[in-house]
């Protein structure tokens, strides 16, 4: 895996795909700039050998060019961030682009404009996908956010540069440390997968039974378990059609020998809404018209050993409601005890757009061994499937 450690980019103008989707509020400010903060150690390497960047992005999802959808609007933030004066480029591609381009001198950064602007992005059109290429001497993918897709910018661009290709830092230390849990694991490997419904998880649990020792099940998708071996789950979130697929699972994790761990019990409330009624119910005998928003008490503790015994543990899915301050107590403990079994030399991989907003909402983020920045690419990576984006690297 070449990477931009081994390349002397001196003199040379480095097209580079950073994933800069970050979010913006009302004033169009950037509210959390994690992933412009991710790009830093590819950019200042590539700035310290000489060369120049030119960053590539998307932001959102634009009907047309769209100014909030704009990336002059986060050109303050990354100026501050790189300590450098961030230029930027009306387009990304045609006569704004190529001058902004031929004026740039090695150690200064430009930014494109939004490439989702065009429609030929997110088709993978090679016409446009050349046109970007045109722009730059060499072609660096540091987005694993969109590694998954197969995009003019991440995937279909790397044809042009058969030599000048080689994988971000970023990239780079996502793929080894998904690796980590899917090869290189130490055991008592565990894995936690939480969030609401067990469909979107089915193949990346599949996937890695052949690799974890312990599986915790949380959040919304543990009900369809709970019913699918006969419990009573009241009114709670359920998937009626995946009750055989959440047997089969089972089935396969006992062959396994993998450990399943699913709530003993929950906090249950009347409706979903943070001013609801509470109460504390075995996870399996919940009253008709209570729903389970959080792990209780026992669950937590129970969940806490597991984990503090574990060598190396993947967090995908929170296992409540944690965006509401009476259902967050489960994810809170769940995070705190892997921030302890951290600290004592597991390895803690946590991915998966919700566990890390839970994580940076309760101050847990420095205490993991590695929170990813892409959610969807990390699921298929952990699915077992070859990312297009890093595919193309390679080719």
């Amino acid at each position: 895996m070449k990477t931009v450690k081994d390349v002397n980019f001196n003199n040379k103008k480095v097209l580079v795909r950073v994933d800069f989707n970050v979010p913006l509020n009302d004033n169009l400010e950037v509210t959390d700039a994690t992933r412009i903060e991710a790009a830093k150690p590819t950019i200042f390497n590539i700035l310290e050998s000489g060369g120049s960047c030119i960053l590539l992005s998307h932001l959102g999802r634009p009907k047309g060019k769209e100014d909030k959808f704009s990336l002059r609007h986060i050109i303050n933030r990354a100026t501050k961030i790189f300590g450098v004066q961030v230029k930027f480029a009306e387009d990304c591609i045609g006569p704004a682009a190529e001058e902004a381009v031929s004026n740039l001198k090695p150690g200064e950064i430009l930014l494109l404009e939004n490439l989702r602007y065009y429609t030929e992005e997110t088709e993978g059109d090679r016409d446009f996908a050349e046109k970007l290429s045109k722009l730059g001497d060499y072609y660096v993918n540091d987005a694993f956010g969109t590694a998954h897709r197969a995009h003019a910018s991440t995937t279909v661009i790397a044809q042009f540069f058969p030599e000048n290709k080689c994988f971000g830092m970023l990239l780079a230390s996502e793929i080894e440390n998904v690796k980590k849990i899917l090869t290189d694991g130490q055991s008592p490997v565990t894995a936690i997968i939480g969030g609401a419904k067990v469909s979107s998880k089915i193949t990346v649990i599949e996937n890695i039974l052949d690799t974890i020792d312990h599986l915790i099940i949380g959040g919304g998708m543990a009900f369809t378990f709970i019913k699918a071996t006969g419990g009573n789950i009241g009114s709670s979130l359920v998937e009626d059609d995946k009750l055989d697929t959440a047997l089969d699972i089972l089935e396969k994790a006992k062959e396994k020998n993998v450990q399943v761990h699913l709530p003993v019990d929950v906090i249950a409330a009347d409706s979903f809404s943070e001013f609801a009624n509470t109460t504390n119910e075995p996870a399996d005998a919940i009253p008709e018209g209570w729903l389970g928003l959080d792990s209780g008490p026992r669950s937590n503790e129970q969940f806490a050993n597991v984990i503090l015994k574990s060598k190396t543990i993947l967090w995908n899915g929170p296992v409540g409601v944690f965006e509401m301050e009476k259902f967050a107590e489960g994810t809170i403990k769940l995070g705190e005890a892997i921030a302890e079994a951290t600290a004592n030399g597991a390895f803690s991989l946590v991915g998966g757009g919700d566990s890390v907003a839970a994580v940076q909402k309760f101050n847990l983020a420095t205490h993991m061994s590695y929170v990813s920045t892409g959610g969807g690419a990390m699921l298929e990576m952990l699915e077992g499937k070859t990312l297009p984006g890093i595919q193309a690297l390679l080719e």
